[in-house]
């Protein structure tokens, strides 16, 4: 299931998903939805997890719901569960000074929004909310070239399909719109594709419809409306994926990490984009034994790439469960100040009596990196018990 994880100062936000949940009597697990009235805040400094109660107009507990963050606010929409598909909107304020976090559901707008779906994008540009694709349903007069479908009911004049077309919330003034698209060639529809916003274009990569995953690259001019068309790439190109993440890193650059390859396998692999040169570079050093897939990824303060929740299986035919670490690459090198810090924390017991002459400032920074690696440790004490356990049954179960 989808988490939304977003950078608020020093702290990183997640809210919602879904996991696994065993059952007493039996070996089977039971797919369940994750609490819609908590958040958890991630200290990047401490590396320590607190979650809050939530209050308000709680959004529907759903898979595949669209999180975005405009000026502390988090905005939540549509999704999917037993009954169906959604096109309601959702926003906290997650800059609270009393740490209180109030939900409300957005009924006063002008306009009229996306139909029902899931597994759509979003990108945040001038205080806008700017959705692309999804997989969802529809009424035959509702039917246009943007929908490609897929099944219906014909009884009750209901088709399901993919999306291609573009739909804006403006925050300022609560009204929904869909832009003319100028000129190019649009993307064909998909849905559980990635995006990312450089500047004032709109980036999409891969994706699904059908039984077809994809690898193209595409941009939305959001000043002008205009499509770019499939931009051509010089060398290689990552393989077709879908329930992938694509990050900025910099004023030319992307990152992609993850998702659910075209043969099924789930992907643990990275690769930077430099859209002036029009080149993907696969990075080498990211651990291969942790493959992610319906992710969420945000950019921490030193341009590492944060990763939480997903699945680390192909969740159409086994999903053993969903993960709850934190994964963190390095796209470029720490600061000296960052690496300083970390070789402290690192070799606290070491340097246990020299710590306690810092200056004030610096030794609350230190303090809090000690707390860092202490709890990094534990948990990395804590899923090497976990591989060992999974491994015995597995040895147990074949034998």
């Amino acid at each position: 299931m989808e988490v939304s994880l977003e950078l608020i100062k020093r702290f990183s936000i997640v809210w919602g998903g879904g996991g696994k949940e065993k059952r007493r009597e039996s070996i089977e697990d039971n797919e369940v939805y994750l609490p819609n009235d908590e958040i958890w805040t991630y200290d990047i400094d401490s590396g320590l997890w607190r979650m809050h109660l939530m209050e308000g107009e709680l959004p529907t507990s759903m898979s595949g719901s669209c999180g975005a963050c405009i000026n502390g606010k988090l905005y939540v929409f549509g999704g999917y569960d037993d009954k169906g598909y959604s096109n309601r909107l959702y926003f906290v304020n997650l800059r609270t000074r009393d740490g209180t976090y109030v939900w409300k559901k957005i009924t006063n707008f002008e306009g009229q929004p996306p139909t029902p779906r899931d597994k759509l994008s979003c990108w945040v540009y001038k205080d806008r909310l700017i959705y692309f694709g999804g997989y969802g349903c529809r009424r035959h007069n509702e039917l246009q070239d943007c929908f490609d479908v897929h099944d219906a009911s014909w009884e009750e004049q209901i088709f399901w399909g993919w999306h291609n077309d573009v739909h804006v919330f403006d925050t300022k003034t609560q009204t929904w719109f869909q832009p003319e698209i100028k000129g190019g060639v649009p993307p064909q529809p998909r849905a559980a594709h990635t995006c990312a916003v450089l500047g004032n274009k709109g980036y999409i990569f891969g994706g699904r419809v059908l039984q077809t995953r994809m690898n193209d690259l595409h941009y939305l001019n959001l000043d002008t409306w205009t499509w770019s068309g499939r931009i051509s790439i010089n060398g290689e190109s990552p393989k077709h994926r879908s329930w992938h993440t694509l990050t900025p890193i910099a004023d030319d650059k992307l990152f992609l990490f993850g998702g659910l390859s075209a043969d099924n396998i789930p992907l643990s692999d990275g690769w930077i984009h430099n859209t002036i040169t029009n080149c993907w570079k696969q990075l080498i050093h990211l651990p291969n034994t942790r493959p992610r897939l319906w992710h969420t990824a945000c950019l921490g303060k030193e341009n590492e790439i944060m990763v939480f929740g997903g699945s680390k299986d192909d969740l159409l035919s086994l999903d053993t469960g969903h993960c709850n670490d934190l994964l963190i690459f390095q796209t470029q090198p720490y600061s000296l100040l960052r690496s300083c810090l970390d070789c402290i924390g690192k070799n606290a017991i070491i340097l246990k009596s020299q710590i306690s002459l810092l200056p004030p400032k610096l030794l609350q920074q230190v303090l809090k990196k000690i707390t860092f690696w202490t709890a990094a440790n534990h948990r990395e004490e804590q899923r090497a018990q976990k591989d060992e356990t999974e491994n015995k049954y597995q040895w147990i179960s074949s034998n």
